[in-house]
């Protein structure tokens, strides 16, 4: 998955997309967890739920990495990153629509200008175009 998304944090920097972050509030997830006798099961039912609910709004899955969607409406393109209960959205047109309709079909938090993924730091020179990940 790592390389998934540097690759498409790539793209972001050379076209000037937004790199945006969200989370769902884990007062949903720990409702599903306690409602299911697996953490296994969970995860499973949880990943179910969020790939039927984004399929919803038009967003195909990656073959490769199933952890990474992509929305196309005309000429825009729209990439979403989901690991387990964090969203990345790459984007520039359809940025607002993408979180206030996430807004209605999750408790989401909205983190703003990507900083962190994975762990990993995120550095942006937007006049340069360029990323630093470390």
């Amino acid at each position: 998955m790592a390389k998934s998304i540097w690759l498409l944090l790539a793209i972001a920097a050379w076209y000037d997309y937004e790199i945006w972050q969200m989370d769902v509030k884990t007062d949903f997830l720990n409702d599903l967890v306690e409602s299911i006798y697996a953490l296994k099961q969970a995860s499973r039912s949880w990943n179910t739920r969020f790939d039927e609910v984004i399929w919803g709004y038009d967003f195909v899955k990656n073959d490769y990495d199933p952890c990474i969607y992509m929305k196309i409406s005309g000429s825009s393109v729209a990439y979403l990153v989901f690991y387990v209960d964090d969203i990345l959205l790459i984007d520039i047109k359809m940025l607002g629509d993408i979180k206030a309709w996430l807004s209605t079909q999750f408790s989401m938090k909205d983190m703003g200008d990507a900083s962190y993924i994975l762990g990993i730091k995120i550095y942006r020179d937007r006049s340069r175009r360029m990323l630093e990940l470390t």
